[in-house]
């Protein structure tokens, strides 16, 4: 990956809708070879795809929390991301260092339903505790930088 590849991924974080000509444009490249560059990115992985970003809230989840998830004895982080997968509620997990074995980030539409949520993940049978911490207020959301 060069110079000119970050600039069109730049491009393409700052706006996915852009054709390959008015990136091609800003990165001094005809559309066909932006094109190619950006196969190129798909293939390696780079990129891994295109997508609306949404605001949740507008959709009526604006209640979030992260959730320290301790499990029973040693669980694999497979068999963790199995118990997950299906709450929709679950909009990320990550294992971690530290006391927990995992974090969990919920969205929901209220407190009632955060709860709700909450009680599914604990009666999980390979999870014994949980800690949460309920989001007031989001200060920073960022995509990274290229």
């Amino acid at each position: 990956m060069d110079s000119i590849d970050q600039r069109i991924i730049s491009c393409l974080m700052a706006n996915a809708r852009s054709s390959y000509a008015d990136i091609g444009k800003e990165v001094g490249l005809s559309a066909p070879a932006v094109k190619r560059r950006v196969d190129k990115l798909l293939d390696t992985g780079v990129l891994r795809g295109f997508t609306a970003v949404v605001d949740p809230e507008q959709l009526g989840w604006g209640t979030e929390a992260f959730v320290e998830v301790h499990c029973r004895g040693n669980v694999a982080p497979h068999d963790i991301q199995q118990r997950l997968e299906p709450m929709a509620e679950v909009l990320a997990a990550y294992t971690v260092s530290g006391a927990a074995d995992a974090i969990v980030h919920l969205r929901a539409a209220n407190i009632h339903h955060l709860e709700t949520a909450l009680e599914r993940l604990r009666a999980v049978e390979i999870i014994d505790r949980t800690v949460s911490t309920v989001v007031l207020s989001r200060l920073l959301d960022r995509p990274p930088a290229p």
